[in-house]
C-alpha cells in the first residue's frame, strides 16, 4: 500500500482576534505520488490550508504530520528545515529572492538542505528550466527581469528541484496564457510522477481539473465553511 505523506487530523485553525475558526477539518491525507486539485470559492481557506499543510502556519488544535513529523511538535527553526528538505512550495506570490538569479532562485533549496543537494543538481536545475521554457540566455538575470509569467514558472523550477516528496502549489498557472499552462502542467505532473512526489494543487481553474485524479471541493471537508453559512 502506497505510503502517507501528509496526513491532517481534527486540524483547527483561527487567525488572532477572530471570533471561530476558518479552517475545522476532521481528516485530509495524501499518499506518496498522489495528485491532488484542491478547489473552491475566493475565501474559503484555501491558502490558509495549504500554509497548515506545510507548517508555515500551526494550528491551534488537532494536528499535520508530514512524513509523520508533527509540525507542532517542532520549534520554528525545525520546521524550516524539514520543510526545505522534504516540500518543494510554489507560493501564490512567488517569494524569489528580487536579486538572485535564475539559476540561484531555483538553487536555493540545495543549499539549505543536504538532502535537497543529494538529489539535485544545477544540470537537474538547467533541465526544469528548458522543459519550463526558460532559454538559456535568462538563467543569469535577476527574478526582477523577468516578466510575471517567467517568475512563475521560476518558483515551480525552485519546487521540483532536488525531488521532494512533497509539492504545493498556490494558484500555480495564475499568470500563464493557455498554451504556458498547459506545458507548465505537462512538466509539473510528470516531474512530480518520475520523483514520486505528492502533489496538493490549488486552484480557481476547473478546466484543467481533469489533469488530477483526484478533485477535492475545500467546503465540502471544512467544517467551518459550514458553521459559516448556517
Amino acid at each position: 500500500m502506497t505510503s502517507v505523506v501528509l496526513q491532517a487530523e481534527d486540524l483547527r485553525f483561527a487567525w488572532p482576534g477572530a471570533a471561530a475558526p476558518c479552517i475545522d477539518i476532521e481528516r485530509f491525507e495524501v499518499r506518496a505520488g498522489e495528485a491532488v486539485f484542491l478547489h473552491g470559492p475566493s475565501g474559503c481557506g484555501k491558502s490558509t490550508l495549504l500554509s497548515l499543510l506545510a507548517g508555515v502556519l500551526v494550528a491551534g488544535s488537532g494536528r499535520v504530520c508530514l512524513l509523520g513529523h508533527d509540525w507542532a511538535a517542532m520549534g520554528g527553526s525545525a520546521r524550516d528545515r524539514c520543510r526545505v528538505a522534504h516540500v518543494g512550495y510554489i507560493f501564490q506570490q512567488f517569494n524569489l529572492l528580487p536579486y538572485l538569479s535564475v539559476m540561484d532562485n531555483v538553487l536555493l533549496p540545495c543549499r539549505f538542505s543536504a538532502r535537497r543537494r543529494a538529489q539535485g543538481s544545477r544540470a537537474q536545475a538547467e533541465e526544469l528550466l528548458a522543459r519550463m521554457g526558460l532559454p538559456a540566455e535568462l538563467w543569469q538575470r535577476t527574478a526582477l527581469q523577468l516578466s510575471v509569467g517567467q517568475q512563475q514558472r521560476v518558483a515551480a523550477a525552485r519546487a521540483l528541484i532536488g525531488r521532494p516528496e512533497l509539492v504545493i502549489a498556490d494558484e500555480p498557472t495564475s499568470a500563464l496564457d493557455e498554451d504556458r499552462r498547459e506545458a507548465f502542467l505537462d512538466v509539473l505532473l510528470a516531474a512530480c510522477e518520475a520523483n514520486g512526489s505528492a502533489l496538493v494543487f490549488v486552484s480557481h481553474d476547473r478546466r484543467i481539473a481533469d489533469r488530477f485524479a483526484r478533485h477535492v471541493l475545500l467546503p465540502e471537508i471544512n467544517r467551518a465553511a459550514v458553521s459559516a453559512v448556517a
